[in-house]
């Protein structure tokens, strides 16, 4: 079983963010409409009651989406240096070819961090592009798996989201809260030259981040940053979502096993992203809001 299910990002315009990855990154448009009041409430975000929602799929058909709620950035907002979800990462079939895409002069998405494989795993081949609402967005390109962890290849061009980035004031505290809420386990942590984040932070380029990763039966669902001195809280408005990546949406196994919390306790909703299911929200370190789909 496959932990991510969804990444839901903000933006002034749900419906043009959704048009930009439709043309660029080939995602379409699986459902629409205001977001339920209840929902919202779930989300810790009262403000987003009624707000404009847009749902989106990759080309390949897999079931794993990113949806688009309306929302405004709070003017202090600069991506990369908050705690909280940082980046989506979509795995791509040819991440060269991407790359000769996203450097055309008419695309909206900023290439910040050119191909290159990772350190110490060479079968990952990534880049980074930022769009044009500040969002980060990660594409990588897997030729084979790391040891010790499944991930899974394009069946398009641009194909799903397979792993989301968790930026953490304490690393070790992140890892510990996520394997004792969600029954997971993490590895242990890694330090890797990691060039968008040491721009950021102006950090010289052969600084070393550590990160580490959250795995569920081999699956390599979840990243973890220790983010640099200089990073702060996320700020946004009263009421709203968080900018950026406001939540990641979990399938879990099992929700009675759960031990964290329930910000909002499970209630069976409908749609794409949830399919009839119940669906709970937790609150983790830095105010990481997450949504568990049972399985």
């Amino acid at each position: 079983m496959r932990m991510l299910r969804a990444a839901t990002l903000t933006t002034p315009d749900p419906e043009a963010a959704a048009e930009r990855y439709g043309e660029w990154l080939g995602y379409e448009t699986v459902e629409s409409g205001p977001v339920d009041p209840n929902l919202a409430a779930g989300w810790a975000a009262p403000g987003a009651a009624g707000r404009r929602q847009v749902v989106c799929r990759p080309e390949s058909g897999a079931p794993l989406y990113l949806r688009f709620v309306e929302g405004e950035a709070p003017a202090d907002y600069r991506p990369l240096r908050s705690f909280g979800w940082a980046a989506t990462e979509i795995c791509v079939a040819d991440v060269l070819a991407v790359h000769e895409r996203m450097r055309k002069p008419n695309c909206p998405f900023e290439v910040i961090g050119p191909p290159r494989r990772l350190d110490g795993m060479p079968m990952i081949h990534a880049m980074q592009v930022r769009g044009p609402d500040g969002e980060i967005v990660y594409l990588t390109q897997i030729e084979d798996d790391p040891p010790g962890m499944r991930l899974p290849r394009a069946e398009s061009l641009i194909d799903r989201i397979f792993i989301m980035v968790l930026a953490c004031s304490d690393l070790e505290a992140s890892k510990a809260w996520v394997e004792a809420a969600l029954g997971v386990k993490t590895s242990p942590p890694m330090a890797i030259t990691y060039t968008m984040l040491a721009k950021a932070f102006d950090l010289p380029v052969e600084h070393k981040h550590p990160i580490a990763m959250g795995l569920h039966q081999g699956d390599g669902f979840l990243e973890l940053d220790q983010y640099p001195r200089g990073a702060t809280p996320r700020p946004r408005r009263v009421g709203d979502l968080f900018p950026g990546v406001a939540l990641t949406t979990f399938v879990h196994p099992d929700l009675d096993a759960v031990r964290a919390p329930w910000f909002t306790a499970p209630v069976v909703r409908n749609g794409a992203v949830y399919g009839g299911k119940a669906v709970g929200t937790l609150i983790g370190p830095d105010d990481t809001l997450i949504e568990l789909v049972q399985a």
